[in-house]
């Protein structure tokens, strides 16, 4: 009797554990593509600053999201960052003019949220974001980047599949963006290719590679999170920026 009690009770911690386990399942569409279709969230400190950075007054502490711990600045473009930094309570374009804040930025702007839409077998991704209910289209038919150069805030982006990632190659940028309020920047030559990797039904691993021969000695790169907001009727909201005293909340 005490032998089938022991190992009823057994069974049913067992199946309590498993149970408990998250899915490591990643959805997939029809075309057996890994479906991204959802509201996405990054939760980090990198809008205020892309390296590690104590709390302030208004914005909080965290780590860096820079695999190399560091931008490879060339010495003139370091100097530009320096006086970007010095004056980026009324420089900032996205905290101290509105402007769109750019790639990979908008994706970590304010912690916004920002969701994405995909079709099986579609020639697009489309991404709508709730800073300025901005919005990206992701070309997925084998197409090229438009001929000689654009200046797009979010620049023009192709993407591909390679195996269960999403693979975004992204050119024709303006030079008016930050990548961050600490003032890191970029030229009008930028090149940046995001890596959306499905962990499983609620985590993406991003990664981005962010080249600029004009601006950094080699390519660097980013490595963020993106986490499923699953919370009941979950919606992008209304967010519209205006200009005023950002110095109150980033000094």
């Amino acid at each position: 009797m005490r032998k089938s009690i022991l190992c009823c009770l057994l069974a049913s911690a067992a199946l309590c554990g498993i149970a408990q386990q998250p899915s490591t399942a990643i959805p997939r569409l029809a075309d057996g593509k890994p479906d991204l279709n959802g509201i996405w969230q990054a939760i980090s400190g990198a809008d205020v600053d892309l390296l590690d950075h104590v709390a302030g007054r208004y914005a909080p502490g965290a780590q860096s999201v820079v695999e190399e711990g560091e931008i490879p600045y060339l010495p003139h473009a370091l100097k530009q960052r320096q006086a970007n930094h010095e004056q980026r309570r009324s420089l900032d374009p996205e905290t101290a003019k509105c402007d769109l804040p750019g790639v990979p930025r908008i994706t970590y702007a304010l912690n916004l949220p920002f969701q994405i839409f995909q079709k099986p077998e579609g020639d697009k991704i489309d991404v709508l974001y709730e800073f300025a209910v901005a919005h990206r289209f992701l070309y997925t038919n084998g197409t090229d980047h438009p001929p000689g150069h654009i200046n797009w805030w979010l620049g023009d982006s192709r993407a591909k599949w390679e195996g269960d990632t999403l693979v975004v190659d992204s050119v024709d940028f303006n030079a008016d963006t930050w990548f961050d309020h600490a003032g890191d920047y970029h030229s009008e030559d930028l090149h940046v290719i995001e890596r959306y990797s499905p962990i499983d039904a609620d985590h993406i691993d991003y990664r981005v590679e962010i080249d600029d021969s004009k601006v950094y000695a080699k390519p660097w790169h980013i490595h963020l999170i993106l986490y499923r907001r699953k919370e009941k009727n979950v919606q992008l909201l209304d967010y519209v920026c205006y200009a005023f005293d950002y110095e109150k909340y980033y000094p």
